[in-house]
């Protein structure tokens, strides 16, 4: 994540800038969503994975990267873009859909790590999606490749490659082995150079 040097903006000037799906706002201030190619393909499994389940099972609404959300109590003028996150049935008003800001909490929000983001940055938005009323947040790492998994009441696990990744009660049934939702570059045939 990198700051953009602009002058302070509003949500309704982020709304209107052409490629404004590409960032976050913090304090008046555009945060460029830069993820890796590794980031955007962990970000792209782990979307795949939540949006099969929930399609076969009716569960909600998937949305992967570039869904931003403005349900912020604490700031509302703060926006964020998870890289993929989960709406449950009935909780989406078709207005809310159709365009703007999503201004409702989602009931999971995922984030995966990039190279150049900080550690205490990605649990502050974690833990902002909990303020805002999401039941459950997933932080992939694809360079430790480990998985934390933050929850309302303050607890945390840390899933590493030989655990389950559980959707716990806001994704009843979900289970994903950690290990399927980071690459093997051997076998997916990427070569140093």
């Amino acid at each position: 994540m990198s700051t953009i040097a602009h002058p302070r903006i509003t949500p309704e000037e982020l709304l209107k800038l052409p490629d404004g799906e590409r960032y976050e706002l913090v304090d008046g201030e555009l945060i460029e969503t830069q993820m890796s190619g590794e980031s955007v393909w962990v970000g792209g499994k782990i979307y795949g994975r939540m949006d099969a389940y929930c399609e076969a099972n009716g569960l909600g609404w998937v949305f992967p990267d570039g869904f931003q959300f403005q349900c912020f109590p604490d700031d509302e003028e703060r926006v964020r873009v998870p890289d993929a996150a989960f709406i449950a049935k009935g909780r989406l008003p078709v207005e809310q859909f159709e365009g703007g800001f999503c201004r409702i909490a989602p009931d999971l929000a995922v984030e995966v790590v990039s190279p150049n983001d900080r550690f205490y940055e990605v649990d502050r938005k974690a833990n902002e999606y909990l303020r805002a009323g999401v039941s459950l947040v997933w932080v992939l790492n694809p360079d430790t490749q480990t998985i934390f998994v933050y929850r309302p009441d303050g607890s945390m696990s840390h899933l590493t490659l030989d655990h389950v990744l559980s959707g716990e009660t806001v994704l009843p049934g979900f289970e994903c082995p950690v290990r399927s939702l980071f690459p093997n570059k051997t076998q997916l045939g990427l070569t140093a150079t």
